[in-house]
């Protein structure tokens, strides 16, 4: 499999509070291909937030390696693993992190302005993203005047806006009501598959997962496919 995404025995120990090691991933080894979409299931504490960030390039593992695009995360330095998450990765997480004093357009432009974009080529851009979550009458709107479900469509629209190889979503919908969640759910893998986005999902919704390519499961530190279980609603 020609992987656009891949990791070979990561590995993450951290220290407990007695002082003692905790090993939270013990040699996990995940391989995702362009415009695939993987859900990651299990159990609170597992690892699996741990896992998305060293996948993301937001934290170091004790030990393994991660790939993107064919780029080694430990030959980059920090400038260049800072590039990677800003022109590569997309980021959507429980609580969207929006900055409440700037408008939905405002938001969604941001990572392109960051990543030395003109206004005018952002400001297009975000506008198409925006269009495309069907956010278009609330573009001049800030986060407070935008409904729950409407602020995750717009964090949604900011993690595509720069086109990225891969979006990680941490519990995406898990803070929105049945209702909007679906509705976030079905404009998430549109525009994932639209975009050919490589996606890895952290989720206990079983609506959500059941959207995947794949489904894994995590457990004691290590990822497998997942076992006919119930996923959490």
């Amino acid at each position: 499999m020609n992987a656009l995404l891949e990791s070979r025995a990561l590995r993450k120990v951290f220290a407990s509070g007695d002082g003692q090691p905790l090993e939270v991933l013990r040699g996990v080894d995940l391989a995702v291909r362009r415009g695939e979409v993987i859900a990651i299931v299990g159990s609170s504490g597992a690892g699996k937030s741990t896992l998305l960030h060293l996948l993301g390039a937001l934290d170091r593992p004790t030990s393994g390696d991660v790939w993107l695009e064919g780029s080694r995360y430990a030959d980059l330095d920090p400038d260049g693993l800072a590039n990677l998450r800003n022109r590569r990765i997309g980021f959507v997480f429980q609580f969207h992190h929006l900055l409440r004093e700037f408008s939905a357009l405002e938001n969604v432009m941001m990572p392109l302005l960051v990543a030395g974009a003109s206004d005018r080529e952002a400001r297009s851009r975000a506008e198409e993203r925006l269009s495309a979550v069907g956010l278009a009458g609330r573009m001049s709107h800030r986060p407070a005047e935008l409904s729950g479900g409407e602020q995750q469509r717009c964090a949604v629209a900011r993690a595509l806006v720069h086109d990225p190889a891969l979006v990680l979503a941490d519990e995406p919908s898990g803070n929105l009501d049945h209702a909007n969640a679906e509705t976030l759910h079905q404009t998430f893998f549109r525009l994932a598959r639209e975009f050919e986005t490589a996606v890895v999902v952290v989720t206990h919704n079983r609506h959500l997962a059941a959207r995947a390519d794949r489904i894994l499961w995590l457990a004691d530190g290590r990822l497998d496919p997942a076992p006919s279980v119930e996923v959490m609603p």
